[in-house]
């Protein structure tokens, strides 16, 4: 569920984010946007008897929201679908715009884990990247969660910022182990198309560098017991987000609220959709009986192009009838594409499952995109396990 606002837009976002008018201590729409996205996921459900595993509430800042308007979004939510017992629900915070009465409240209203956007404990490289918070408040916002009885928490943090050295960025990494964080997200800034820092771009560290800083980072991580399940994703055992897993793993979703995507699967048809971005716009058409998405069946080439896109950012890597199941096509259809991917180094086979290398991972951009349509070209046969 997306909630797309934010006291100030960042200058390397491209997400689907507006900056409240009015800025900070602007009223929102609270009650109205829920409205709406009870009423987009009453357009999404259909069938009665839908079950759902996780929820995950991102954004924009959702942090925004009160606790009791989150406690009616969930308490809408449980009333129209069942939720597994032990169903995981995530809530995006930034540590400025939360307080210890906030965290108290959201934890009460039934959010079971929390993901914070650090990104940084240095003031400097905070201030670069046009957050609205300090590394005080980082602090401060990651003891209000533990304080509220949160066990489970990810930090989010960012690397090869501007003018960042590689002391800097493992520093980083090592204050936010000082919290024995459950989750840490841990990965590269970019230059994203229409964003701030795409225009005027920012001095950012060399690629040297910022292999420097994704290593030294990795040894502090494993050093403290965390492991790479994902790659920028590191977890204690048993405490990967199971939402992001089951988007790498391939599977279906609900996307509810403005700018949200979705995915869904029939048989073998398998239909991405996509909500109105605009949030105004999103809530007059929600009060409507027209639909508010439209969908993209995805054809057989963007079935494995996709499929490869999130599975390989996986360390587990897929097994030949997980990518069967997932997109109808035999494996041998991708032959020529495995065994370039072979012959690179990039990806191995062993005991029955295709994983990336250690080069694969660091080059996971040129190995995805090996399968990129019109690439592979999927013909008949099999030879490929």
């Amino acid at each position: 569920m997306h909630l797309p606002w934010c006291v100030r837009k960042c200058p390397y976002c491209d997400f689907n984010s507006h900056a409240i008018k009015g800025g900070a201590g602007s009223e929102l729409p609270e009650k109205k946007y829920v409205q709406a996205l009870l009423a987009d996921l009453d357009q999404d459900l259909g069938e009665p008897g839908v079950v759902v595993s996780s929820i995950f509430l991102g954004g924009g800042t959702p942090s925004l929201f009160s606790p009791s308007s989150i406690e009616a979004l969930l308490t809408g939510i449980a009333d129209r679908l069942q939720l597994t017992a032990d169903a995981e629900i995530t809530l995006e915070a930034n540590p400025g715009t939360v307080e210890q009465s906030r965290f108290d409240g959201f934890h009460a209203a039934g959010v079971n884990r929390l993901s914070l956007g650090i990104q940084s404990f240095d003031d400097g490289k905070l201030k670069a990247l046009g957050r609205i918070h300090d590394a005080g408040q980082c602090r401060a916002a990651i003891e209000a969660a533990r304080a509220a009885g949160f066990d489970n928490l990810n930090l989010d943090l960012m690397f090869a910022l501007p003018e960042q050295s590689v002391e800097q960025a493992i520093q980083d990494v090592r204050i936010a182990l000082s919290f024995a964080p459950e989750h840490v997200s841990h990965y590269q800034l970019t230059l994203e198309p229409n964003t701030l820092f795409y225009a005027q771009p920012p001095a950012l560290p060399d690629d040297d560098s910022a292999w420097d800083m994704q290593q030294g980072a990795g040894e502090l991580l494993i050093g403290a017991g965390l492991h790479a399940y994902e790659i920028s994703a590191w977890a204690q055992t048993g405490r990967e987000c199971r939402h992001n897993l089951n988007y790498w793993r391939f599977g279906d979703y609900l996307g509810i609220g403005a700018g949200a995507h979705g995915k869904f699967t029939a048989g073998q048809r398998v239909t991405r959709t996509a909500k109105q971005r605009h949030p105004a716009a999103y809530m007059n058409q929600a009060a409507e009986t027209g639909r508010i998405q439209h969908g993209r069946r995805l054809s057989r080439d963007d079935l494995v192009f996709e499929f490869m896109l999130n599975r390989l950012r996986l360390a587990e890597g897929w097994t030949p009838a997980q990518f069967t199941a997932a997109t109808g096509v035999d494996p041998g259809a991708i032959r020529v594409c495995l065994d370039r991917a072979r012959e690179m180094g990039l990806l191995e086979f062993d005991g029955g499952r295709w994983t990336r290398t250690a080069l694969g991972g660091r080059f996971l951009n040129d190995l995805q995109g090996l399968f990129l349509p019109p690439e592979p070209v999927l013909a008949g046969g099999v030879g490929l396990p």
